[in-house]
């Protein structure tokens, strides 16, 4: 029954991306932006319900752009859970954008790409960023720079940080935690880390029972003359204060 959960589930989110890249082919181009917003927070939402995955949110996003969120990231799911939650353009690592069919989707929710190995494109994105966040974007990023399971929250890079301070943007910091929906103990089956295969996070995730997506938005918070690398040590202590559940012994 497990495998059948999985083969049907996977079946149906391939069926899923399909269509999110038929509607961003033929349906994007005269749609004004706020109902292309619109629609990638509806196509995020049933994504998770297609993986039986339950959105739970705990506090508000901040009611007013611009601003920079920051989370933990555990999966490649993840995207998915904080586009569900709220409208925001994630900065992301760009090898993402050759992706087949996530690279096309990437792209069209409006994502700013990076190469992580290159200092120079960093800055090159900081400004990018700064002018998204002038103009009254709302962006978003994974300051740990790759994933964990969510045990722990591995230190943050602080280069990205730049921008809220340039554009004197608030930034609000998210904690994000998967659980098991019937007996609420983390789950550890969307992780994508270590050794991990994205094909094999993938199916351990459409083989799992129901789960829940714990997303806790935590206050928005000026740097207020914190220099970059102070203002991420902080804004990382409220991530680990607002991860998820606490483990059940």
């Amino acid at each position: 029954m497990v495998r059948l959960r999985g083969a049907w589930r996977l079946l149906a989110l391939i069926l899923h991306l399909l269509r999110g890249l038929w509607i961003i082919q033929m349906r994007f181009g005269p749609w004004p932006q706020a109902r292309r917003d619109q629609a990638v927070q509806q196509w995020s939402l049933h994504m998770l319900h297609i993986l039986g995955v339950q959105l739970q949110v705990q506090g508000e996003a901040a009611q007013s752009a611009p601003v920079l969120l920051v989370s933990n990231h555990i999966s490649w799911l993840d995207i998915a859970v904080l586009h569900a939650a709220v409208h925001c353009r994630f900065i992301s690592k760009d090898d993402v954008r050759s992706w087949p069919l996530v690279g096309t989707l990437a792209t069209a929710a409006g994502t700013l790409y990076i190469s992580r190995a290159s200092r120079r494109d960093a800055l090159r994105v900081v400004h990018q960023m700064a002018a998204a966040l002038q103009a009254g974007d709302v962006l978003a990023f994974f300051a740990e720079g790759t994933t964990g399971d969510g045990s722990t929250v591995l230190p943050f890079h602080s280069n990205l940080f730049q921008a809220a301070l340039v554009a004197q943007a608030p930034v609000q910091p998210l904690g994000l935690a998967f659980a098991d929906a019937a007996s609420g103990a983390p789950s550890f089956a969307p992780c994508y880390v270590g050794e991990d295969t994205l094909l094999a996070s993938v199916w351990r995730t459409v083989c799992a029972p129901p789960l829940v997506a714990v997303l806790r938005f935590g206050p928005a918070q000026q740097a207020q003359g914190r220099d970059r690398r102070q203002f991420a040590a902080d804004l990382r202590a409220a991530v680990i204060d607002l991860r998820g559940p606490a483990p059940r012994g």
